[in-house]
């Protein structure tokens, strides 16, 4: 069973390692229905999904009328109007055949001018408050990708206060000297006000090769067992961060496997090790791919 954790200041104890339903979004219902006994065999009792997972949000409605109190559901939206965020949860809600989220974020709230849209009156925080207030939510998040991300959850949480964020965490990406040093200063912010952390892009090694027919995910994710595992207690090895699961299922049990396991963070000569033995990229670059 994989350890479980304070979500932040919500009151709930989450799997550290959090069930990344991207996964679902363009697989047969008969197929998601054979993940959720993985979730299930490991502890896994929260997962996070989008509105703009494909069919994610159907594919996992089957398992909400059957299992809803042992999952926190995470949804998000990346409408920045108010109109369009109350308009996107209430479909949420109708997709996964609930009355009510545990959790739903801004998605990838990370450009300036949709920033201001989404923080200013009539806009998407506004509407999201208010439909915590009327109790089709219990908490609200924000998310993001990219280089700028931190800083930008920095402003965010200035300006609101948000339970969650999530954004990329693995050892190319803190080689960045900027962006390390903008996640370091999130990390404290989170811990002084108990903000809970979200981590992707754990288990990611490269952008994909130019030409190469790409395959379940738009990043090439790592293939070597041990480098994967190491990948993944490199995260875990961090106290009060959450680790979501790929987007390519098929890393979703070695992943669990590998936080199951548990043990301490490798050392920072192993992890710079596998960067060349295993051609290890950071995918971001502060310009191109920030808004995927």
């Amino acid at each position: 069973m994989i350890e479980r954790a304070p979500f932040g200041r919500t009151g709930h104890k989450s799997s550290r390692v959090i069930f990344g339903a991207a996964a679902l979004g363009s697989m047969r219902q008969e197929r998601a229905d054979q993940i959720l006994p993985v979730l299930l065999e490991f502890g896994i009792n929260h997962i996070d999904t989008a509105a703009g997972y494909g069919d994610s949000e159907l594919r996992i409605a089957p398992w909400m009328a059957a299992h809803r109190g042992r999952f926190f559901l995470a949804t998000k939206t990346a409408e920045r109007s108010g109109a369009g965020a109350r308009a996107s949860l209430e479909r949420s809600l109708t997709r996964l055949g609930v009355d009510s989220v545990d959790l739903i974020q801004l998605h990838n709230l990370v450009e300036p001018d949709e920033w201001e849209v989404a923080h200013g009156p009539g806009g998407a925080v506004e509407a999201l408050a208010r439909a915590r207030d009327e109790g089709l939510v219990r908490f609200i998040g924000v998310t993001g990708h990219g280089l700028r991300i931190a800083g930008m959850h920095l402003r965010s949480l200035e300006r609101f206060d948000f339970s969650s964020v999530l954004l990329p965490y693995n050892y190319a990406l803190l080689s960045v000297d900027r962006y390390r040093t903008d996640v370091e200063a999130l990390l404290r912010v989170c811990e002084q006000r108990g903000v809970a952390v979200q981590t992707i892009k754990s288990v990611a090694r490269r952008r994909w090769p130019e030409g190469a027919a790409r395959q379940f995910s738009w990043y090439e994710p790592l293939a070597d067992g041990d480098a994967l595992a190491r990948a993944v207690r490199y995260v875990l090895g961090r106290q009060g961060l959450f680790l979501n699961s790929s987007s390519d299922a098929r890393l979703l049990r070695p992943t669990l496997e590998a936080a199951a396991a548990g043990g301490p963070a490798p050392a920072d000569a192993e992890m710079a090790a596998d960067l060349g033995r295993h051609e290890i990229e950071p995918l971001f670059d502060g310009a191109a791919l920030e808004r995927i």
